[in-house]
């Protein structure tokens, strides 16, 4: 265990009192512990496994307004959905960029009574959407953000140019239609990055990860999964943001609403490793429809590219994944709009599944299920708030009407608004990254690629990082390609609440994400790690078993492609 979390740990003990007790560190959760403590109080924030290691892992990491919730008549979604896409692309610009994105259109009038059935009470597949409601949704999208407009607007392209500009595009497509939405590079840091806010801001505050909240004769019991270390702690409210394991961790808190509050529905994606597909894309998201009604996309991303999704109910909370027939499913849909693009199964480089927390629906189209949120009061003597619903793009928004809520139980003032306020490595960040880039090479001596790597990962907080790994004497990359230096790797662990390898290749960095971890790889974090904690070298080895499983159990690479990606570096290198 790290001194950074002993120190938290005995934090708590030496002062075990909090105005309010989070459970949940997804990005919800972490949300709502951000503003909350912004707001003066204390609060401790507990999650069981790490931070943003469950739903909020899996997103199709596209930040949006959501276009298709307008057929839902979810036009308030929409609008706090737009506004808070525009925030994140000005508070978290190193994370979060401009996503333009084509939809192919293969009828003119197909879908126009879409948005009236769901208003008079249509639960099924909706028809194809045609040129028309298309034109009148993205009409719509604009308007909504006419004021202080960041994106352009959209604009509808001839069949002759939709051919000039997506030559592998479905012939299907008689036109089609560009419009701007916006995407996030690695929401699992910008998590961790307000997380670190809070403890500059607000060092009253603190979050604990691998740790769960019980209840022990009326009083509440923290525990420390990492040493097993219980510590009474108190609090005049609890917010419960445990996403789709809302109803459970509420009832293990001595509670029970009458009625069930989350219905989840299971979404897979996939990283694919195939070049004529990336370039096929044009720099674009294509957002198309599949055979079955479902909204499907596919972007670049990190040089590979992403597909998905699927929309599949779940009867209870749990960790999932990717199955066979759901890798088929997504495979086939990208033969719809790229029907001359071979991509096979041996391409997709890394997978992953999440459970999105839907309010309780008994929609029988899952597309219908809204994706909206709300706030509900548990009825008891203790104060606890339960957050319902919700998506990774309205996460602020949820934290600040959650906090309301809680302030107003409280009898506190609002004391700031987070509307505009930049999160971690968007502060200060610069339009013009190139200025930033040769300033680091400058001053520290470094490569371009270098320090694109460090302005992506880390934003205007790139120096401080770079300068922590130029105090390292002799830091060199990590192997295999990977522009991770090994000191970077140890101020990860030092500063950013590492206590697993898992955390270090699924979360902090991209190595799996992107296709580049391997057993290699796996072997020199391991070997970082046991130094940075003082692991013994049991623990390391059943850390390094433990992972190989989870990626072969949940994210589809096994460990014979993690020693293939060794070997084939090596050949590389020879």
């Amino acid at each position: 265990m790290s001194v950074e979390r002993q120190n938290r740990l005995t934090g708590i003990q030496h002062d075990n009192q909090f105005d309010v007790i989070v459970v949940g560190g997804g990005v919800n959760g972490i949300g709502v512990y951000r503003e909350l403590s912004l707001q003066g109080l204390r609060v401790l924030l507990v999650e069981r496994n790490d931070y943003a290691s469950g739903c909020s892992a899996a997103p199709s990491r596209m930040i949006h307004g959501g276009l298709r919730y307008l057929e839902n008549g979810e036009f308030d979604l929409v609008r706090e959905s737009l506004q808070e896409r525009d925030a994140l692309l000005r508070n978290a610009p190193h994370l979060v960029a401009p996503l333009p994105t084509v939809i192919p259109v293969t009828s003119i009038f197909s879908g126009i009574l879409n948005s009236a059935a769901s208003f008079f009470g249509w639960e099924g597949k909706p028809s194809s959407r045609g040129a028309l409601p298309i034109k009148m949704g993205l009409s719509l999208y604009d308007w909504v953000t006419r004021k202080n407009q960041i994106l352009p607007n959209h604009h509808f392209n001839s069949g002759q140019t939709t051919r000039d500009e997506w030559p592998e595009l479905t012939e299907q497509a008689i036109f089609s239609a560009v419009y701007y939405d916006a995407w996030i590079s690695h929401p699992e840091r910008l998590c961790i990055e307000m997380i670190s806010d809070v403890a500059e801001t607000s060092p009253h505050s603190i979050a604990m990860n691998y740790a769960e909240l019980g209840l022990e004769k009326e009083e509440y019991q923290l525990t420390c999964r990492i040493t097993g270390q219980k510590l009474h702690v108190n609090a005049r409210a609890v917010v419960h943001a445990t996403g789709a394991w809302l109803d459970s961790s509420v009832k293990s808190l001595g509670s029970a609403p009458a009625e069930k509050m989350v219905s989840g529905t299971k979404g897979s994606h996939l990283i694919i490793d195939n070049p004529a597909l990336e370039k096929a894309l044009n720099g674009h998201m294509v957002y198309f429809e599949n055979s079955d009604g479902r909204v499907c996309i596919v972007f670049p991303y990190l040089g590979k590219v992403l597909a998905g999704s699927t929309d599949i109910r779940v009867d209870h909370a749990r960790r999932v994944r990717c199955e066979e027939e759901e890798l088929v499913y997504i495979l086939d849909s990208l033969k719809l709009v790229f029907p001359a693009i071979d991509i096979r199964q041996d391409e997709v480089v890394f997978s992953y599944a999440g459970i999105r927390p839907l309010p309780q629906s008994k929609h029988e189209f899952t597309g219908r299920i809204s994706r909206g949120h709300d706030v509900r009061q548990l009825p008891g003597d203790k104060l606890q708030f339960c957050m319902v619903g919700g998506k990774w793009t309205t996460f602020r928004a949820f934290a600040e009407q959650t906090t309301d809520q809680v302030l107003e139980a409280l009898g506190r003032e609002r004391q700031c608004d987070t509307l505009d306020l930049a999160i971690g490595g968007g502060k200060e960040f610069p339009e013009d990254t190139t200025s930033l880039a040769r300033q680091l090479e400058r001053d520290f001596s470094i490569d371009t690629e270098r320090a694109r790597h460090l302005i992506t990962h880390y934003g205007s907080v790139a120096g401080r990082v770079q300068q922590a790994c130029n105090n390292d004497p002799g830091d060199c990359s990590v192997g295999e390609g990977s522009l991770y230096s090994r000191s970077e790797i140890k101020y990860m662990i030092r500063s950013e609440q590492v206590e697993t390898l898992s955390d270090l290749v699924l979360r902090r960095t991209t190595l799996a994400i992107t296709g580049k971890i391997s057993s290699g790889l796996i072997g020199i974090l391991a070997e970082i790690l046991k130094a940075e904690l003082g692991l013994s070298s049991k623990d390391i080895n059943e850390q390094q078993a433990t992972l190989v499983a989870e990626m072969t159990e949940f994210y589809g690479v096994t460990s014979q492609m993690l020693t293939e990606r060794t070997e084939l570096w090596s050949k590389k290198c020879a």
